[in-house]
């Protein structure tokens, strides 16, 4: 089937993303491939594909179903080109496993997820120095910059005290000095922000999250916004220093990620996350409304010290968010409870929210931090994270307001 013209909205483009691309027999989707080799009749293709030409040879190194998600989403990121991972932190590892060597000097924002913390110590172990750094402020980036700096390294939005990093401003620095520029967007998605816009050399995503939407598939990616130049960067094997600077990143966090780690995204999970996609924009537009109203809610409740969320105009990155995010901020929200208030007692006061530890889900999600994703990090660094004992984490979904706010309203007032 040949359909003629291109559709320019964000949500068109993915639900005819396949179709337009091509598909057998007039199919809406790509089919899951779940051959896990691929055979050529002349030996010479073959070769050729071992050799770089665009094809597949075992299942490792990516397959025709992971192929179109990574097609689609390079168009979701005006990108350059991508690549999927099992996981998001296998996405991470990936990049910087392949792009960083003993030696070299990885800044990084301070407001991470606490498993990135973690990666940060295997790195470490690797000869690899992190230096962590208040991203919010410019000044502060650029002080730690060292000479053997060689990538800084921000979330789009922090989990779970929502600070906004100088996104914009970190990306003209960047850009200034030669310095890879990777940005995690998993919170907002390329819906709310495309990284590019900001400068990033390279952007990832946990596809677990928003992009796929339904707690219903893992997976992970990395894209390429085609913005640097990889001609200059000293940790390009030579092997992979052929054909276009461009496409040389991208080939070595493939070969390395996939060929030689093995942190490949199967096919059937790949196929939930494309259909998934489809209703990306729709659900953000939803569980971003929810979440401001809500947060509105609990900034006015008498059992609440304080709320975190960029929506709120006493939120230190307000106007930074409402720029960048073009005014829907996040479905991400914290506060914490007074003192006198068990985190613990109130949770299970809730009867809609699920309890658990994820986020960018359809249904509402809420947890204790300090006793759960960063418990791990120990007190004084949960400290310097502003993460109090008394901190509730809440990912917000697309539920009817009224059943949300009567929720946690009920709840919060058993405490009065």
């Amino acid at each position: 089937m040949t359909v003629k013209g291109t559709p320019k909205g964000f949500t068109t483009e993915i639900l005819h993303h396949d179709r337009l691309r091509g598909t057998e027999h007039g199919a809406v989707h790509q089919p899951i491939h779940t051959s896990s080799q691929y055979g050529y009749e002349d030996a010479r293709d073959l070769v050729a594909v071992f050799q770089g030409k665009p094809g597949f040879s075992y299942a490792r190194q990516g397959t025709p179903t992971t192929a179109a998600l990574e097609a689609k989403l390079t168009q979701m990121e005006g990108g350059l080109s991508a690549i999927t991972f099992a996981t998001g932190m296998a996405a991470l590892a990936a990049v910087f496993t392949t792009l960083l060597k003993s030696g070299d000097h990885l800044l990084a924002s301070q407001y991470v997820f606490g498993n990135t913390n973690s990666l940060f110590g295997t790195l470490a172990q690797l000869g690899i120095d992190v230096s962590l750094v208040d991203a919010t402020d410019l000044a502060q980036v650029k002080a730690a910059v060292r000479p053997n700096t060689r990538m800084i390294f921000v979330e789009t939005i922090g989990n779970p005290g929502t600070q906004i990093a100088d996104l914009a401003g970190i990306g003209e620095f960047a850009k200034a000095n030669n310095l890879v520029y990777l940005v995690d967007g998993t919170l907002t998605s390329p819906y709310l922000l495309q990284a590019k816009s900001v400068g990033a050399s390279l952007t990832m995503h946990s596809l677990s999250k928003h992009i796929a939407g339904h707690a219903q598939a893992l997976g992970g990616v990395v894209i390429d916004t085609g913005l640097f130049d990889w001609s200059v960067y000293p940790n390009i094997l030579p092997t992979y220093q052929k054909g276009e600077p461009k496409t040389w990143a991208i080939t070595q966090i493939k070969k390395k990620g996939l060929r030689d780690m093995g942190a490949t995204l199967a096919a059937e999970p790949a196929h939930r996350i494309s259909i998934g996609a489809e209703t990306l924009a729709l659900r953000l537009d939803k569980a971003c409304a929810n979440a401001l109203a809500l947060a509105q809610m609990l900034d006015k409740h008498p059992c609440v010290a304080r709320v975190a969320y960029p929506g709120l105009q006493h939120h230190p990155q307000h106007e930074r968010a409402a720029s960048l995010f073009a005014g829907r901020f996040s479905t991400l929200l914290s506060f914490t409870l007074k003192p006198e208030i068990n985190c613990v007692d109130f949770l299970n006061s809730l009867t809609l929210p699920v309890l658990a530890t994820h986020v960018g889900d359809t249904r509402t999600l809420a947890l204790p931090v300090a006793q759960t994703i960063y418990h791990e990090m120990g007190p004084s660094m949960r400290a310097r994270m502003g993460i109090d004992d008394g901190l509730v984490r809440v990912s917000v979904g697309i539920e009817d307001i009224d059943d949300l706010l009567d929720d946690f309203a009920r709840a919060l007032d058993e405490f009065v």
